[in-house]
């Protein structure tokens, strides 16, 4: 159970419409919303910081950058959605699945743009820095303004874990199981 009660229907007009922006129809609002929905204003904050419109990466690239910084931070929950909603149609197979969420990252596994995007997740997870090298080979492969998104990718999925991890917000139904976790929570 989490820690604060997710808000229950009927929802207000303001909440209501952002489920409806941001969720499939037919497909209920995940429980980190309705848990966050609780304080108008955070829940406000967090859309607007939260990166879910189409930008300029690719939906693989999102996921890599979103998958490894909840496997970092061991969120179990955000990871279980993730995996769920977008692993199959972004072409993760089996084996990159169970890579994304290994202590550290075999760089041969993947291509170059793909690990140099990895190597960022991990070295901004262990220093809040990128290193010079790190950031060498992201630069000959995204420009400014996707630099910008991957920074930002990985710094707002830090705070979902944050969230869904202080909150102890119960996996949805539906998630896939964090590789190495004995518990679904």
């Amino acid at each position: 159970m989490s820690r604060i009660a997710p808000v229950e229907p009927p929802y207000s007009q303001e909440v209501q419409a952002v489920f409806d922006r941001i969720m499939p129809a037919g497909v209920p609002p995940l429980r980190l919303f309705t848990t966050l929905a609780r304080s108008a204003r955070v829940y406000r904050k967090f859309n607007a910081g939260s990166l879910l419109d189409r930008g300029t990466l690719t939906l693989r690239q999102r996921e890599l950058v979103i998958d490894r910084t909840c496997a970092l931070n061991r969120c179990a929950y955000e990871w279980g959605v993730h995996i769920a909603f977008f692993a199959e149609r972004v072409g993760l197979t089996p084996a990159e699945i169970e890579a994304l969420a290994a202590p550290a990252i075999n760089e041969n596994d993947w291509t170059a743009e793909e690990a140099v995007l990895l190597e960022m997740c991990d070295a901004l997870h262990a220093a809040s820095r990128i290193p010079k090298d790190c950031w060498d080979r992201l630069t000959t492969h995204f420009g400014d303004e996707q630099i910008l998104e991957l920074i930002a990718l990985a710094g707002f999925y830090r705070t979902v874990a944050y969230f869904a991890n202080g909150l102890e917000i119960e996996p949805e139904a539906f998630g896939a199981p964090l590789p190495g976790q004995t518990s679904r929570a």
